[in-house]
C-alpha cells in the first residue's frame, strides 16, 4: 500500500511522508526520523527490562522464602515469553491503525502494571503461585511492544538506512535484557527512597547456605517506575505518526507470501535463540553449576550473553546495509550451529572447572544470534514493500518472542527427565542447520529468488 496524504488530526499524524525523496529526507525527514528512533528506542529498552526482569528476580526467590520447585521457577521465566509472543501478534497490526505516537505512549503506560505488581508481591513469600504466574505473564507486555515499535520506526527511514536504523533500535533495545540482569544484584542491596514512600521499605532476609543478609528484592521492579514515567511524557509530547494506514483485514496479505514464513523461521533461529537463552541463562547456571562448592552467582555472568548479542546487533546493522543481509544471516546460522554443538559438551559438568567453557560457548551462540538479528531486519525491508515489510517485521518478531516460553518449558522438561539439557542443544543445532539451508537457497546463493 502506497503512502498517501492525510489531514493532520490532533497534532498526531504527519500530512505526508516520502523518505525515499533525497530532498525531503535532508530538509525534513531525517530530523524527525532520528528523533523518533531515539525516543522509541528508550521506550524499547524499558520494555525489554520489564520483559526480562522476571528472569533476574526468580533466581533470588528461593533465598527469601518462596517454596518453588525448579520446574515452577522455569515456568515463571517462561510466562513472559508466552505473553510476549502472544501480545506481539496483536501489536504487529497496531502501527498502521494507531500510529507511532499513540502506540508508543499507551504501550509504555502498560509497563507500570507488572512493575508495581511485582514490587508488592515479592514482599510476601506466601503470595500464591498463581499470582506470581499472572504477574510473570503481565511482564510480557514489555515483549509485546517490540512488534509495534519496530515496524512503526521502519516507516520513517529510507530502505538504504533501515538496516542501520533497525539494528540500532533493536540492538540498544535488547540491552534492556542485560541491564535488568546486571542492575538487579546492585539495586536490591539498599532501600530506595520511593520504596519507603509507598510502604515497600522493609527488606527481605536472603539466605544462602549459612549466611543471611537483608535484601530489597522488590527494588528489581520498582526502580524502573520513574524511567517509565519519563518515557511516557517524551512519547506523548515529541512523537508523530506517518500516514501509513491499513486495517486488520488488509494486513493479512503478508501470510500469502512464502517469504513471510521463511523469514519467520530465520528470525526464530536468531531472535528466538537470543530471547530464549537470555531468559534461561541464569537458571541454567544455577541448575547446572550451583551444586558445586563456591558456585558462581548466576547474575554475575548471565547478563553477558544478552549484552554481547545486543551490541553485536547494533554493530552489524551498518554492515548489513553495506554488504547485504543474506550473507550475514548465513554466517549467523552457521555460527549458532557450531555454538550449540560446542555448549552441549558442558551441560553435564563433573567439575566447576568446566564452567568457563560453558559460558564461552553460550556467548558464541549469543554473538552469532546478534549478527542474525541485525541481518534479518535488513532482509525483510528488501524483500517486501514498506507496509508489508512492517507487518512481516512485527509478525516474525512475535513468533520469535515465544523463545523464552519454549526454551524454558522444554529445558525444564528435559532436565526433570534426564537431569541435563544436552538433548535440547542437539535439537536446536538441527534447527539451525535447517535455516542454513533455507537462507542459502532463497537469499544468499548466486541466482537466489530474492537476493538481499
Amino acid at each position: 500500500m502506497a503512502l498517501r496524504k492525510l489531514p493532520t488530526r490532533g497534532g498526531t499524524w504527519l500530512q505526508s511522508w516520502t523518505p525515499e525523496d533525497p530532498t525531503f529526507w535532508e530538509t525534513q525527514g531525517k530530523r524527525i526520523a532520528w528523533r523518533t528512533l531515539w525516543i522509541t528506542t528508550y521506550s524499547l529498552i524499558l520494555s525489554f527490562i520489564i520483559w526480562f526482569m522476571v528472569s533476574a528476580i526468580v533466581v533470588r526467590l528461593p533465598g527469601i522464602g518462596f517454596k518453588f520447585t525448579t520446574t515452577q521457577l522455569f515456568w515463571l521465566t517462561a510466562m513472559p515469553g508466552l505473553a510476549g509472543g502472544t501480545l506481539r501478534i496483536i501489536w504487529t497490526f497496531l502501527p498502521p491503525i494507531l500510529g507511532t505516537r499513540y502506540l508508543v505512549t499507551f504501550s509504555t503506560v502498560l509497563l507500570l502494571i507488572p512493575v508495581l505488581g511485582w514490587a508488592y508481591a515479592i514482599g510476601n513469600p506466601n503470595t500464591p503461585y498463581w499470582v506470581m504466574l499472572l504477574l510473570a505473564f503481565l511482564a510480557g507486555i514489555g515483549g509485546g511492544n517490540f512488534s509495534g515499535f519496530m515496524p512503526s520506526t521502519s516507516y520513517f527511514f529510507p530502505k538504504r538506512l533501515q538496516g542501520s536504523a533497525l539494528g540500532i533500535q533493536a540492538g540498544i533495545g535488547n540491552l534492556g535484557v542485560s541491564i535488568a540482569q546486571f542492575i538487579t544484584p546492585w539495586v536490591v542491596g539498599f532501600a530506595l527512597f520511593a520504596s519507603s514512600v509507598v510502604g515497600l521499605g522493609i527488606p527481605q532476609t536472603f539466605i544462602k547456605g549459612e549466611a543471611s543478609n537483608p535484601i530489597w528484592l522488590h527494588n528489581a521492579a520498582l526502580v524502573w517506575t520513574l524511567f517509565i514515567l519519563i518515557s511516557i511524557a517524551l512519547a506523548w509530547i515529541m512523537l508523530k505518526s506517518v500516514p501509513v494506514r491499513a486495517n486488520f483485514r488488509e494486513q493479512f496479505d503478508i501470510f500469502h507470501d512464502k517469504h513471510t514464513w521463511i523469514m519467520t523461521s530465520l528470525y526464530i533461529a536468531t531472535f528466538g535463540s537470543f530471547s530464549g537463552l537470555s531468559a534461561v541463562f541464569p537458571l541454567l547456571i544455577r541448575q547446572l553449576y550451583g551444586k558445586f562448592e563456591a558456585s558462581p552467582d548466576p547474575l554475575t555472568y548471565a547478563f553477558l550473553g544478552p549484552l554481547v548479542g545486543s551490541l553485536v546487533r547494533v554493530a552489524f546493522g551498518p554492515l548489513a546495509d553495506r554488504f547485504g543481509g543474506a550473507i550475514w544471516t548465513q554466517v549467523s546460522t552457521i555460527g549458532m550451529l557450531l555454538g550449540a554443538i560446542g555448549v552441549s559438551f558442558f551441560v553435564h559438568p563433573s567439575t566447576l572447572a568446566q564452567f568457563p567453557y560453558f559460558v564461552i560457548m553460550m556467548l558464541v551462540i549469543f554473538f552469532f544470534a546478534g549478527v542474525g538479528n541485525a541481518s534479518t531486519f535488513k532482509q525483510m525491508p528488501m524483500i517486501f514493500e514498506p507496509r508489508k515489510a512492517g507487518g512481516v517485521i512485527g509478525w516474525t518478531a512475535a513468533i520469535a518472542a515465544y523463545g523464552p516460553f519454549l526454551f524454558s518449558i522444554i529445558i525444564a522438561a528435559i532436565i526433570s527427565r534426564v537431569g541435563n539439557p544436552t538433548a535440547f542443544f542437539y535439537g536446536i543445532a538441527i534447527f539451525y542447520a535447517l535455516n542454513v539451508g533455507l537462507n542459502w537457497y532463497y537469499y544468499a546463493r548466486r541466482g537466489a529468488e530474492k537476493p538481499c
